[in-house]
């Protein structure tokens, strides 16, 4: 029986030596120096059995294996055992920095990894590019699910019903405000405009709702 990869949790290299690269948790990973480890991270800093990932019924739980330099989730070092949120970022020691993401299963499927523009995507590693600069830290899981819904039909108007779907799901869709959308929306136009303040992409259009302008000129 094939079992579709995308079921499972994944890892995703973001800025260190092992940047692109990406993990299927199906089993428990083992993230250190040493070349046994199941992910081996080529780093004095890095110690020889660093961290563990381990896949349990309640979620993927995160391990610092005590380690010299420290394992880190958003920013925040860790010390006992920790249970992953889907768009945690994860550090090991000051080397590697991972996203970690419950599913590939939410990402659309295109015929090309990197959609071109001003704004760019790239979907294999949750990438966004702003003026040919890269975004960092990475937005936050719905930071980049708004985005993309944005950039699935750019040019076009998107209904804050559908943007409210995309973003959070049709099951918790009713429980969202407006409040907590407008607050995603200013999050997200701050980040981009950091590295693009003279451009607005995300353009409220009274009455109808939300689009991205993702124009050249």
């Amino acid at each position: 029986m094939n079992t579709k990869f995308d079921d499972f949790p994944i890892l995703i290299a973001q800025e260190g030596p092992l940047k692109g690269e990406r993990w299927t948790l199906e089993k428990t990973l083992l993230l250190g120096r040493d070349a046994a480890c199941d992910l081996t991270i080529p780093d004095r800093k890095v110690s020889r059995y660093h961290a563990r990932l381990t896949p349990t019924a309640d979620g993927v739980l995160l391990e610092d294996m005590g380690s010299k330099n420290g394992t880190h989730r958003n920013g925040e070092q860790i010390t006992d055992p920790i249970v992953l949120q889907d768009g945690d970022l994860i550090q090991v020691a000051v080397v590697q920095q991972f996203m970690f993401l419950v599913s590939d299963a939410t990402m659309p499927l295109t015929e090309s990894n990197t959609l071109i523009g001003r704004l760019m995507i790239d979907l294999s590693s949750r990438r966004v590019f702003v003026d040919q600069q890269q975004v960092t830290p990475p937005l936050s899981a719905q930071q980049f699910r708004l985005l993309w819904k944005l950039f699935e039909q750019q040019s076009e108007v998107v209904s804050r019903q559908d943007l409210v779907a995309a973003v959070w799901g049709e099951d918790e869709a009713l429980g969202v405000s407006d409040q907590a959308l407008d607050a995603l929306i200013r999050r997200l136009r701050d980040k981009l405009a950091a590295y693009d303040p003279d451009h607005q992409y995300i353009v409220t259009v009274r009455g109808h709702g939300i689009r991205l302008d993702n124009s050249i000129e």
